[in-house]
């Protein structure tokens, strides 16, 4: 396990940083006052005890300042929750056949985590159970008491297990917090427990500092949900068999992904190939060995710093962006302005943004001359095989890296070298598919156009049961575009 070290000026990601390990003071809420009762799921009864912990968690069932990021506007106020479908059109493309090409909406606050669940396209939710795995603070439980049932009934069936009043209840203080001395904890073992074990982690050895971060990476990581031979599921794992603390690679996470065949939870349609998928990987991508991870900052440090609540200092249940709370979490480190500090990360995000953007079209050139591979080979041609072979895993290599990028909520900032490696990596790997299936169509007697029609108003209109239509107003353009 790393340890903290002591301060010294350095710089972070391009920002003037006052200190390497320069983390927030922890704030401190162990004190005289009665533990609360063994198994108490609801925030109220922490909230009598914790009143301002309890406002702030409440606050995430407000919208979040508008203007205040460029490419997160998830729930800000006065705008609607953008659709990733309209604002990366090509993802529509990529995800046809799959319930995420069909409503891929960014959330709410954590208040609403399972309700954002209920009100989206139902496709969502088809893996049953496990899908309440990060939503539910039952979750734990449910898992502990109905073992492989828990991940292969209905999602509905699960959910009604919940006692009523709570159905609908997201995260709560009982994920994060023990009962009776409030320190941190993890409570999901069954996932974050085994993932550790698999990075060779002595959970017993574990800080209170590395738990403000491993709090968050219950939930903040990617997982797969494997499937049996009848599509039902069987489990939730994190993929990161190969990987090390401070190390979990993309490398890694596809191989898996790619070795493992219950992994495939869906089948492509462009394609028809059968494919994994990767899931908000923010604890993977900022402990990466990125500049922040190494100065020792914490998940909570950054989005949950220390706020004044009538006279009395707590962190911040109201867990958002820095960028959306005017970078205070920033100031404890850092000298620049908030202003300065905006205009960095704004930077940092628009060099991710148009790699993210262009390896995303590429990969979906690459689908789309899959679609006339296929179609050449109905028609009776007969494409190289190992051609197809090559391209193929070329192809999965860009298409796993795109979507851990996209699916990251950082865009790139939680470790921007890393983030850009991904995505020039994926751009390779795209061109590389490119140019062996452009030879094997030209080897069976296909044409081929110089630019592809990628078709994409096939993909984002009439979506899902809801017979979602694109709207260009949300679409975001490359930044560098011509440059």
């Amino acid at each position: 396990m790393k340890m903290l070290r002591g301060c010294v000026v350095t710089a972070v990601a391009g920002l003037a940083l006052a200190g390497f390990g320069c983390s927030a003071k922890k704030v401190d809420v162990t004190d005289a006052r009665p533990a609360i009762a063994d198994g108490a799921v609801d925030p109220a009864e922490w909230g009598k005890l914790y009143p301002k912990q309890y406002q702030l968690w409440k606050q995430t069932s407000e919208p979040t300042p508008a203007g205040k990021s460029r490419y997160k506007k998830g729930w800000d106020v006065g705008e609607e929750n953008p659709d990733k479908l309209d604002e990366y059109p090509f993802l529509a493309l990529l995800y046809n056949g799959w319930a995420f090409g069909s409503e891929y909406k960014e959330p709410r606050g954590h208040y609403y985590m399972v309700q954002d669940q209920l009100e989206v396209d139902p496709g969502r939710y088809k893996a049953g159970g496990s899908c309440l795995t990060c939503k539910t603070p039952y979750a734990p439980a449910l898992a502990g008491q109905l073992g492989r049932d828990y991940f292969a009934k209905p999602y509905q069936e699960i959910r009604g297990k919940i006692p009523k009043e709570n159905q609908t209840l997201g995260v709560s203080c009982i994920d994060c917090h023990d009962n009776r001395t409030m320190t941190l904890k993890i409570s999901r073992g069954f996932t974050l427990g085994k993932g550790l074990e698999k990075l060779g982690v002595d959970q017993s050895k574990l800080t209170q500092q590395d738990l403000r971060t491993l709090a968050c990476a219950q939930c903040h990581v990617t997982y797969s949900i494997p499937k049996d031979e009848h599509m039902k599921s069987t489990d939730v794992f994190f993929p990161w068999d190969g990987s090390k603390w401070g190390g979990i690679t993309i490398e890694n996470i596809i191989k898996k992904l790619r070795s493992n065949k219950p992994s495939g939870e869906w089948t492509q349609s462009v394609t028809g190939f059968k494919l994994a998928f990767i899931r908000h990987p923010e604890f993977e991508l900022f402990s990466n060995n990125s500049v922040h991870w190494q100065a020792g900052v914490t998940c909570a440090d950054c989005h949950m710093p220390s706020s004044e609540v009538n006279g009395q200092k707590v962190s911040d249940h109201r867990i958002m962006s820095p960028l959306k709370n005017d970078l205070k979490a920033c100031k404890q480190c850092h000298e620049e302005s908030p202003e300065k500090m905006r205009e960095k990360v704004y930077a940092i995000q628009d060099k991710v943004m148009s790699q993210y953007i262009r390896a995303g079209y590429a990969t979906a050139t690459v689908a789309k001359l899959f679609e006339m591979a296929n179609k050449a080979q109905s028609f009776g041609k007969t494409p190289d095989k190992n051609l197809y072979a090559e391209a193929k895993d070329h192809y999965e290599e860009a298409l796993y890296r795109v979507i851990f990028i996209g699916a990251e909520n950082s865009i790139g900032f939680h470790n921007p070298s890393e983030a850009q490696r991904v995505l020039a990596d994926a751009s390779t790997h795209a061109a590389a598919a490119d140019k062996l299936l452009r030879e094997m169509l030209a080897k069976a007697g296909v044409d081929v156009p110089a630019k592809v029609d990628l078709e994409l108003t096939k993909y984002v209109n009439n979506r899902g049961v809801k017979k979602l239509m694109f709207k260009p107003e949300n679409e975001i353009k490359d930044p560098f575009a011509g440059k």
